[in-house]
This record gives structure tokens, C-alpha cells and sequence, in this order.
């Protein structure tokens, strides 16, 4: 079938680092961190608190995409962490060489707030949540994506989206 890929989307602040890593190791799969991957004037804009445009975001998304595919050449699946707020956002990560798959982490919007205060050392402030959770649009019925409402613990959120991945996948009886 080819390569799998599973990109670990949501608002900034759901854990598609912490959980995308711990993914990456269940999987044997390499980590791809798309904030990594943003030009420096995408981070600018984010850090002075100015949301980024469809027009920034579309050269990142073929960045990320573009890793998928260079993991994918070389035999290797990936998991990558990455907003994919929008419908078109992922359509661009489906170019990708391989099967792209989304795990959309869902947490409630005042717990979203709370991680974002504490957080430390990150280009996005908590200013831009509401623009995320605005922009935010469903996965579709005919994407191939799960959603997984984050539990407590980032090793209990990983284990129960691998437990939807394998049950996705599960012949019908």
C-alpha cells in the first residue's frame, strides 16, 4: 500500500508536539514538526500577533508536504505535527507521496487557554487561539482522519489514538 503518513493537527496549545512524538515512537516513524518549517516572516508575523494569511500559510503547507514525500521516498512513514486548520490546508498536505492521514485533537477552548498561558518558549501567543479555533473547520465525512478528544495524559491521549488508528483499519465482521 505504500507509506502512511499521520499528521496530528488542532489549535496551538492541543499537545500535536508532545503527542506527535510520542506517536513517532510508537510507530517507528520520523517526526516531522511543521512549525519548524515556517518561513521567518510567517513566525514574525505570529510572534507580533497578526494572523497568518491563506497567502503565507500555502508555501509552509507545501514545505510540509514536501518532507511527507522525502520520507516517504525513502521508505519511511511520518507523523507530523501540524495545525491543518482548514479543508484546503489539508488538501495541500495530501500531496504528499503516501496515504495522509489527520488525528484532529480535540480540547475545550478554556483548557486551550489555560495551556497557552503557561506556555513558554513558543512563537505563538495565546492572543491568536480565537483566530485558530475561528478558522478551525471540521474534518469532512470523506477525509481519512479520526477526531480524539485529549485526555489528561499526553501518553493516554497517544495510546487512544492508536487505538482509533488500528480500529479504522479493522476488517468489518
Amino acid at each position: 500500500m505504500g507509506v502512511e503518513h499521520v499528521v496530528v493537527m488542532g489549535v496551538s496549545g492541543t499537545g500535536k508536539t508532545t503527542v506527535g512524538h510520542l506517536l513517532a515512537d510508537e510507530l517507528g516513524a520520523a517526526f516531522v514538526e511543521g512549525d519548524d518549517l515556517h518561513p521567518p516572516a510567517n513566525v514574525e508575523k505570529m510572534r507580533s500577533g497578526v494572523p497568518l494569511t491563506d497567502a503565507d500559510r500555502e508555501p509552509w503547507l507545501r514545505l510540509v508536504a514536501g518532507a511527507m514525500t522525502e520520507h516517504a521516498q525513502a521508505g519511511r512513514p511520518t507523523v507530523v505535527a501540524c495545525s491543518a486548520l482548514r479543508r484546503a490546508y489539508r488538501d495541500v498536505l495530501r500531496t504528499a507521496e503516501g496515504r495522509v492521514r489527520f488525528v484532529h485533537l480535540a480540547v475545550p477552548p478554556d483548557e486551550l487557554a489555560r495551556r497557552m498561558a503557561g506556555r513558554r518558549g513558543h512563537f505563538m501567543p495565546a492572543t491568536l487561539l480565537e483566530s485558530q479555533l475561528a478558522t478551525l473547520e471540521p474534518l469532512a465525512p470523506d477525509e481519512d482522519g479520526l477526531d480524539v478528544h485529549v485526555q489528561a495524559a499526553p501518553g493516554a491521549t497517544a495510546a487512544a489514538v492508536l487505538d482509533a488508528l488500528a480500529a479504522q483499519d479493522a476488517p468489518a465482521v
